[in-house]
């Protein structure tokens, strides 16, 4: 784009000499090969409405999903955002992409993350939340980082149907304190965590942490869950949980738990190519010393009117960095305020009740996609809410949901590692139900699948 950057060989040569390296490449030598992208495919030296259309070319190739009938879950839900959750998230006091520090929160923001945390900590059963994490990946990170301030060891157990996508964020977040994430097995049957094996691991004496989720990576409720505390005794317990579910399960803080974790998007934050997204934390009061980010506190003021301050602040860009707690910067405040606009337009019973509706919508889809040859669904003997695995007896998981995919239906997506080296297990893949997920879609659905499983074993 010549309008803008200079395209004299002289003036680059210059620039590169005053450097000290022979090339622009060399700029970016410490960026690992793998980690780099290329170029875009357009033409050097175009003049900027050139490139503005070969950009739009690009992107036309991009489908919105509202030309699918989609059966998307996992951390990331496809819910109705209500017009009021926009209205307030779009008004100027809110929109901001900036991290306000004490002496320029307005009372307005302390308030809506009072309101946010207060509204996790009665979903939990805890006693205090922060406000706010960047997703639900990182916040287990952070609960990892959190446990081992608390108790003496080097490995967290996490189960094996946890996304691989959250296995390979706390592996990251171990790997700097030279800590170990291990894998807790299930049952092939119902899908539930090998209590058996907690038991004789803890024995061993250099567990810091276990963490659980509900629903499990699978879908499916773990009664065991309840048992975990009587176990691990003074070991922290981690629960990653559901937001919507909570609305209708017993708090984790009840049977246990220390820390409450969870992706918030669901709330109020539409799918966008994976985010933004919501990372929610929430534990004991004895413990909060120990918790990372910011949390907003009530008080009175001199006049002894009801104020709003940030109470407790461990980031390292407020205090010394060798005693933060931790680096995140906790920008996810327009998120935190998408979160309660939108769960205090539902309601508990508002909450309950879409809980209750997604469960039916998820039987009824199981039903249909149970009957079909080469499908089993569900994979496990195991009580679900609104999401469940499928496993293919025939074909691969990749090539039935790209089947699908032409026929405007997204099916689910894979519960398989696709990265390079990383052992591939049984095909199967996590279906949801969604709001959206009525009977013409669900017979569309099952159609489509007909099909795909039709065609396995011959082009299609």
């Amino acid at each position: 784009m010549s309008r803008w950057i200079s395209t004299e060989p002289g003036e680059e040569a210059a620039l590169l000499q005053a450097l000290g390296i022979s090339s622009v490449d060399e700029l970016f030598q410490d960026v690992p090969k793998k980690a780099r992208i290329g170029r875009l495919g357009i033409a050097p030296g175009r003049d900027e409405p050139e490139v503005v259309a070969e950009v739009d070319k690009i992107l036309k190739r991009n489908k919105p999903l509202s030309d699918f009938a989609s059966f998307l879950g996992g951390r990331i839900s496809s819910r109705y955002v209500p017009a009021a959750v926009d209205a307030m998230l779009s008004r100027s006091e809110f929109y901001t992409a900036y991290t306000p520090y004490q002496a320029e929160a307005s009372q307005g923001m302390l308030r809506a993350l009072f309101e946010f945390q207060s509204l996790w900590v009665e979903l939990t059963g805890l006693d205090v939340a922060n406000a706010s994490l960047y997703d639900g990946a990182t916040a287990a990170g952070e609960a990892l980082l959190f446990s081992r301030r608390l108790h003496e060891g080097n490995r967290f157990l996490v189960p094996a149907s946890l996304p691989w996508e959250e296995k390979s964020v706390l592996r990251n977040y171990a790997s700097g304190p030279n800590l170990n994430v291990e894998e807790i097995p299930y049952d092939e049957r119902t899908g539930r965590l090998d209590l058996d094996f907690v038991r004789r691991e803890v024995g061993r004496k250099d567990v810091f942490g276990v963490l659980a989720d509900v629903p499990n990576g699978f879908g499916h409720l773990d009664e065991g869950i309840l048992d975990l505390k009587s176990i691990l005794g003074d070991i922290p317990l981690v629960v990653a949980a559901d937001p919507l579910a909570l609305s209708v399960l017993e708090p984790p803080g009840n049977y246990g738990a220390d820390v409450v974790i969870g992706e918030g998007q669901g709330f109020g934050i539409a799918p966008s190519f994976g985010g933004p997204l919501l990372g929610l934390f929430a534990c004991r009061k004895e413990h909060v010393r120990a918790a990372p980010g910011r949390i907003v506190g009530a008080t009175l003021d001199a006049e002894g009117h009801r104020a709003y301050a940030l109470t407790l602040v461990t980031r390292e860009q407020h205090i010394r960095r060798s005693r933060a707690t931790s680096n995140i910067c906790t920008n996810e405040s327009l998120m935190a305020l998408a979160f309660v606009v939108y769960a205090s337009l539902q309601g508990p019973r508002g909450l309950a009740n879409l809980q209750a509706s997604l469960a039916e919508k998820a039987r009824t889809l199981a039903s249909a996609l149970g009957g079909i040859e080469g499908l089993q669904a569900p994979r496990f003997d195991a009580p679900y809410l609104g999401e469940f695995t499928v496993e293919l007896t025939k074909g691969t998981a990749d090539e039935f949901l790209d089947r699908l995919r032409r026929r405007k239906v997204l099916g689910g997506h894979s519960l398989a590692d696709p990265r390079p080296g990383a052992s591939h297990g049984p095909e199967r893949i996590l279906v949801a139900a969604t709001q959206a997920a009525g009977d013409k879609q669900v017979q569309k659905y099952a159609k489509a699948a007909r099909g795909a499983m039709a065609a396995v074993g011959r082009n299609a």
